[in-house]
């Protein structure tokens, strides 16, 4: 009788080379998998150390422009940002590697998929509903919810030990403190020393992004061209170079923004399973984007439209970010959002300087911006006088607020004594 197989999600490491080992011990033929969406890995010699384990064939898929054409490209184009803050890269990179890892378990017949992510993340749940949604009869081996597994394992020291035991390669490199994952969007640090979110994370853990102290004096300028709320075109104005593939694009921006120090956030996020985490994300090149795409909508679309739609774009961050990529929710909002990005198109100017981007200019066809009627030298359509029965009108509600509670106290509820000043 043939074994099951496994496929397991497999990055080289410590984790996933223990797992697989542990797999192959349970009695399963295991497949490794590897998805290629820009981290900087030697992934030849991870296949050669996996081969060595036992694996009977390592899979290894270039999924790059696939990462940026359908799920980095469309984060930009629908303003999607969690928590206002965190630009998604890790959250992104998942359901496009779900993707790559369900359409191999389909072509090698594998039963299983497993992977390293631990019971407290948000990794575990990112994989598992994409790949139920994608495919429901797929099982799941995940180790690091397993009793079994757990009571052997209880941290690295103890999966050290083991890989020496069953003779699997460990890196002599000093592991750094903290862990990291790196896709061709950004990279995310956590853990390690990071946990402790009154310490700053040092400055030899970035790797993407120089200290804007040390950034260039001169600003990098570039024009940014979108079409339907996507990015099309990208333009270095001072030496006329032009980007038109998306992946040449985000390169560009990545490194023009890097150089500046663009795209460094230090934040504490709230995980979908409850716990608050501590997460230090390089994006240079799609914080550029985002800039610049933001502008661009509020010159280009309707107030009220521009704010139901970015209610769906948080929506839609949040669904992202707790590993609804592909659920029917998802879907509805996000041909939602496109609805609103028909008229999204122009050019942007951005000047990237010193750990920060500005927008300098915008041009739109479609804009609803009217100059004449906005100056401020002539009248055009507008009448003043219509503004006084505005201001009336709106004043209705606060006269009669006034007529019943009286004047509004506002320096009783901003005061503060000595003792409200101490740090707790």
């Amino acid at each position: 009788m043939s074994k099951e197989k496994v496929l397991l999600a497999y990055s080289g490491g410590l984790d996933t080379s223990c797992i697989l080992k542990w797999l192959l011990e349970q009695d399963y033929e295991v497949i490794c998998f590897m998805a290629d969406v820009g981290q900087t890995e030697d992934f030849p010699a991870a296949r050669e150390k996996a081969l060595k384990i036992g694996a009977s064939d390592v899979v290894v898929k270039d999924m790059k422009d696939f990462f940026v054409e359908k799920f980095v490209w469309p984060a930009v184009q629908m303003g999607l940002i969690y928590e206002d803050r965190y630009l998604l890269g890790t959250s992104l990179a998942r359901p496009c590697i779900s993707k790559g890892l369900m359409d191999v378990a389909a072509q090698r017949g594998c039963s299983y998929i497993s992977h390293g992510a631990t019971g407290k993340g948000n990794d575990q749940i990112r994989f598992e509903l994409s790949c139920y949604a994608l495919s429901p009869t797929i099982r799941v081996i995940a180790p690091w919810r397993m009793e079994t597994f757990c009571q052997r394992f209880q941290g690295r020291s103890d999966l050290l030990e083991y890989a020496k035991r069953a003779n699997i390669p460990v890196s002599a490199t000093p592991k750094a403190p903290w862990s990291m994952d790196a896709n061709i969007m950004h990279i995310s640090y956590e853990s390690g020393i990071l946990e402790d979110p009154s310490v700053a994370a040092p400055e030899d853990l970035y790797q993407l992004t120089q200290s804007p102290t040390r950034a260039p004096d001169t600003p990098t300028v570039a024009e940014i061209v979108f079409k339907a709320g996507l990015p099309v075109r990208v333009t270095e104005l001072v030496s006329g170079r032009t980007m038109e593939n998306p992946l040449d694009i985000l390169a560009f921006l990545n490194k023009a923004g890097g150089e500046h120090g663009v795209g460094r956030i230090d934040i504490v996020e709230n995980r979908y399973i409850g716990l608050k985490s501590r997460g230090v994300y390089e994006t240079p090149g799609v914080t550029v984007l985002h800039c610049a795409h933001r502008d661009l909508e509020i010159y280009c679309l309707d107030r009220e439209v521009l704010r139901v739609k970015k209610y769906l774009a948080d929506r839609m961050a949040d669904y992202v970010y707790n590993g609804y990529w592909y659920a029917p929710e998802a879907e509805y909002v996000r041909k939602c959002i496109l609805e609103s990005q028909k008229h999204v198109s122009g050019k942007v100017v951005v000047e990237m300087y010193k750990g920060h981007v500005m927008v300098t200019s915008r041009e739109s066809i479609n804009s609803v911006y009217n100059q004449e009627l906005a100056s401020m030298e002539v009248h055009g359509n507008f009448s003043p006088y219509a503004s006084t029965g505005f201001i009336e009108i709106n004043a209705v509600r606060l006269r009669e607020h006034h007529r019943v509670f009286g004047t509004a106290n506002m320096t009783k509820h901003f005061s503060r004594t000595e003792s409200d000043m101490k740090l707790i």
